[in-house]
């Protein structure tokens, strides 16, 4: 059997997803108010797990839209939803932890995996109810 005639699908599919990955990164590094980067090229390990699980978090509902989509408007219109939802995850531990930036910027990795596992666990959330 010759696969080889989704391959354009496959490619424009992967393309807008990684399109998509990279707005939500851009978007959350522009909301917190710490540059994950630096931090991150500086050995800070907090930094890392939470731009990661919050990445993840955003990746596991695009890959349940992609399982169970018929477009690409859909996967948008759901990684809207995705995004949302993300940056609705990092606000509410923002406001519960108050000191998350700080303890970021100190490198205490029990926050990052607290708020990156919560993170996970909404995405993980977000993506069964699109599979509904």
């Amino acid at each position: 059997m010759n696969y080889l005639h989704a391959f354009p699908a496959f490619l424009s599919t992967l393309a807008l997803s990684l399109l998509l990955l990279g707005v939500f990164w851009s978007l959350l590094t522009f909301i917190t108010p710490h540059d994950e980067l630096s931090l991150i090229r500086e050995g800070n390990a907090a930094a890392a797990v939470m731009i990661v699980a919050a990445l993840i978090g955003f990746a596991m509902p695009l890959c349940a839209t992609i399982l169970r989509s018929v477009s690409h408007m859909a996967l948008v219109q759901w990684a809207l939803v995705a995004m949302l939802v993300q940056i609705a995850v990092y606000l509410v531990m923002r406001l519960m932890i108050r000191s998350l930036h700080d303890d970021i910027l100190a490198n205490r990795v029990s926050v990052a995996l607290l708020v990156g596992g919560i993170s996970l666990i909404c995405g993980l959330l977000n993506a069964a109810a699109i599979s509904v």
